[in-house]
């Protein structure tokens, strides 16, 4: 399949750091530390949401297994409150999941 790019659209493209600067500052700047934080807080929790669900866990089973709240499993799913690394993996382990550091 031959895409045909349209060279003058591709020079309006803005630059995603100059984008996240003027919306999240600079680099090593403490509103784009938090935010960098939390995006991926969310990336996270994303990736357990889908093994959740592909492997048919419930909200409600999966912190039935954790010892915590239904409601703690949806804000966590959400991005809205960041979980510790013990919760990490206690999840990964409740949904049957290997954790490595390489």
């Amino acid at each position: 399949m031959k895409m045909n790019l349209d060279e003058q659209k591709l020079l309006r493209l803005k630059d995603s750091d100059k984008v996240f600067d003027k919306y999240y500052g600079e680099i090593g700047s403490v509103k784009r530390t938090d935010f960098e934080a939390k995006a991926k807080a969310w990336y996270y929790a994303e990736l357990l949401k889908e093994v959740r669900k592909k492997e048919r866990v419930t909200q409600q089973e999966l912190a039935k297994k954790i010892g915590k709240k239904r409601e703690y499993i949806a804000l966590l799913e959400k991005g809205e409150t960041d979980m510790q690394l013990s919760t990490f993996i206690s999840i990964t382990e409740a949904l049957g999941l290997r954790l490595s550091i390489v």
